[in-house]
């Protein structure tokens, strides 16, 4: 065995994955508008982010409303969706990226709104844009082994004051073409949240069996995209040439231990850019229109983004499908978890 191991679970199905959109739209468009001033100084053109990220647009929050707002609208609409009452739950894992305080933690709020009971554990876990895939591994495990009967698992991300800050920085006077490359990324990312219930499959038949995956580090890597609520600075050649690495290998070990992915139904992964989505596709040479597509409208949305995609993917699967998410999250690190629809 070579790095991470290839799991599998016994029991535990996946009950509701359901999002929720931010309401304001802003388009790359706007963007390029805010940023005018920087474009024109250092020489370079409109539309970059539609033509090399391939990102029109993605959503704000509307005054009022937050990240963790929406999280709890998520983690409701997800336990209504399965038919699970707040009582039943045992566990609350909020994975999201945005935060508005060191402590205590996001995950307190969101058990206090829905009514979670004393007994439900609740905190945050954090690994950039593959908690909620970690998260619900972590949850897997703990229904497999009886610890708990359900777990919700939620992420409210809100990308609108990391792109302001952005904004100013880059309009300013002194900063430069490398300054710009290197927060680019930022300027792909949306807002949104989303939640998942996960309990016993045997108690829940005709559910969405998860059947297990592969985890892989690749923490060599941990420089290359470093963000705070502040601002997000990217290596992005770096960070998908590692981020390839990594996935390939994986990949390979999860074939070597009997994991059969060259001919899924969905490859649910998690959204980035144009050429991050090619390149997974070619790495391993995925079907292409088994790839949905939601970056283009939707942003980065973190964490959030895998899920969000998969719950608009769950209207057109069908019972028996097999669907692979796949994510890789800045540090770096990747896994990809099969699910029996």
């Amino acid at each position: 065995m070579t790095g991470n191991a290839t799991f599998r679970h016994d029991n535990t199905a996946l009950l509701a994955v359901t999002s929720v959109e931010a309401p304001v739209v802003v388009s790359s468009a706007e963007f390029d508008e805010r940023l005018a001033p920087s474009l024109k100084r250092l020489r370079l053109s409109k539309r970059l982010l539609e033509r090399v990220a391939g990102v029109t647009e993605r959503r704000w929050w509307s005054p009022g409303s937050d990240f963790d707002d929406a999280a709890i609208e998520a983690g409701a609409k997800a336990m209504a969706e399965a038919g699970i009452e707040p009582g039943e739950v045992g566990l609350l894992i909020n994975t999201s990226v945005t935060r508005r305080n060191l402590e205590p933690s996001v995950a307190v709020k969101i058990h206090h709104s829905l009514g979670l009971p004393s007994s439900a554990m609740n905190f945050d876990l954090a690994n950039a844009c593959l908690g909620f895939v970690n998260g619900m591994t972590l949850a897997a495990n703990m229904i497999d082994s009886g610890q708990i009967k359900y777990a919700l698992i939620v992420a409210g991300e809100d990308a609108q004051k990391t792109q302001e800050a952005t904004f100013r920085r880059l309009n300013r006077e002194d900063s430069t073409r490398q300054d710009f490359l290197s927060e680019f990324a930022t300027l792909t990312l949306g807002s949104g949240a989303a939640a998942a219930v996960l309990g016993p499959a045997d108690l829940h038949p005709g559910s969405h069996r998860i059947l297990g995956g592969v985890s892989r580090a690749g923490t060599e890597h941990h420089e290359l995209c470093v963000g705070g609520i502040d601002g997000m600075y990217t290596d992005t050649k770096g960070l998908l040439d590692g981020g390839l690495e990594l996935v390939v290998t994986a990949w390979h070990e999860a074939q070597a231990d009997g994991w059969a992915w060259d001919s899924m139904d969905r490859y649910v992964t998690h959204q980035v850019s144009n050429s991050y989505t090619n390149a997974i596709i070619k790495a391993v040479d995925l079907e292409r229109d088994r790839v949905p597509i939601t970056f283009p409208h939707w942003g980065n949305v973190g964490p959030a983004s895998l899920p969000m995609t998969l719950a608009q993917e769950g209207a057109s699967l069908r019972s028996g499908d097999r669907v692979l998410c796949l994510g890789v999250g800045s540090g770096l690190n990747t896994s990809m978890m099969e699910i029996a629809w």
